[in-house]
């Protein structure tokens, strides 16, 4: 699968731009600031519905317009697929495929997968539990639709149930049929969510084991642990138990909404163990690795966007991981960096097919 032509309209600092990609390697190169990310970001907004970034499609558009729009022709399985997106304020966000519009836009979600790594994935390790969630998530919504309808239902439901705990001034006077009510409705969600987490978990973890084996050299032992509060009880268990003090605290306590990854390097956490080698190592082989399983369950791959990753990386690493991206294994490939001949002159050397744009403050033009 792969991303032949992209259009973008008043998309956060292009105005009007149209680019035509190779199947293989793309390099965007240009000084911060310029847009590079940007450009990826469009890429993940037709693939994904939305941005990487956690910011309102309003704030999306071109400064002092009144819209923005995406045009990009896919080849998947060899088949044409035109995806187009429109946004206006106040108006129902429009996706289409080959002309028709989607009824729903989590329809979409799975026909293009793709994979991000980017700067701020140190999330991953050093916050909190919602950004593993949000890895385990985007990794399953791309290979199971139902998967994505039961995380949108348990959500809205849980949202509901907060926004009931905290609209009594008087906790002791919560009706309590109407909370069991919303906790019933939460109980088939939860219940798929969490067997789908552990079993793509189970199968993801020799993966990406092995990914971290190849980049480190298998100089240490790395695992994780998929911590989750039904692993033990049922959600019908935890809700009665927790309800007296859900009711005084506001907020539900317990669920697959607290469900975590615990990620160890040699037997210790990684966050308070690992070196600054070992930490990008680790991400890395979380990424590549779901890059592969996606690609495994998808049998297509995956659109690979690497965001400033070669930052601080000798030209020896960069040409490891070069080498890397341009097997078969890999399918099409999106690299922004900031030194103009860094990427060239290594894919000269290494050969294979690559185009390189060049980035200047929402302007791209072909090297």
């Amino acid at each position: 699968m792969h991303l032949e032509q992209l259009k973008l309209s008043n998309f956060k600092n292009y105005s009007n731009q149209s680019l035509e990609f190779s199947p293989k390697l793309n390099c965007l190169v240009g000084s911060n600031g310029m847009g590079k990310t940007n450009l990826l970001d469009a890429i993940h907004y037709l693939c994904m519905c939305k941005s990487h970034f956690s910011v309102p499609d309003r704030q999306i558009i071109l400064h002092e317009e009144s819209f923005f729009r995406l045009d990009g022709l896919f080849y998947r399985n060899k088949k044409k697929e035109q995806i187009v997106c429109k946004y206006q304020p106040k108006q129902k966000k429009v996706f289409e495929r080959n002309k028709v519009a989607y009824q729903r836009l989590s329809e979409h979600i799975g026909l293009l997968p793709l994979v991000m790594i980017a700067p701020d994935d140190t999330q991953l390790i050093m916050e909190g539990s919602e950004a593993r969630r949000q890895f385990i998530d985007f990794t399953l919504v791309q290979l199971d639709n139902d998967y994505l309808e039961h995380l949108l239902k348990y959500n809205k439901i849980l949202e509901q149930r907060n926004a009931f705990l905290k609209k009594h001034e008087n906790p002791a006077k919560i009706d309590m049929a109407l909370l069991e009510v919303y906790d019933q409705q939460l109980l088939g969600p939860a219940a798929y969510i969490h067997q789908q987490r552990k079993e793509i978990l189970t199968t993801f973890k020799p993966i990406f084991q092995d990914y971290y084996a190849t980049i480190s050299g298998d100089k240490e032992q790395v695992d994780f642990e998929y911590s989750s509060q039904l692993t033990e009880h049922s959600l019908e268990e935890l809700l009665i138990a927790s309800r007296e003090k859900d009711r005084w605290l506001q907020r539900t306590t317990k669920g697959i909404h607290k469900d975590d990854l615990k990620l160890l390097i040699n037997g210790f956490p990684v966050k308070r163990f690992a070196s600054q080698g070992q930490l990008k190592s680790y991400l890395l082989a979380l990424k590549l690795g779901q890059y592969n399983l996606i690609k495994q369950k998808n049998e297509v791959s995956p659109i690979l966007l690497l965001d400033d990753i070669f930052d601080k990386l000798d030209k020896n690493r960069v040409k490891h991981l070069l080498t890397l991206l341009m097997e078969e294994q890999f399918g099409q490939v999106f690299i922004t960096d900031t030194h103009l001949q860094r990427v060239e002159d290594i894919t000269k050397e290494i050969g294979g097919d690559y185009r390189q744009f060049e980035v200047i403050d929402g302007q791209i033009k072909v090297s």
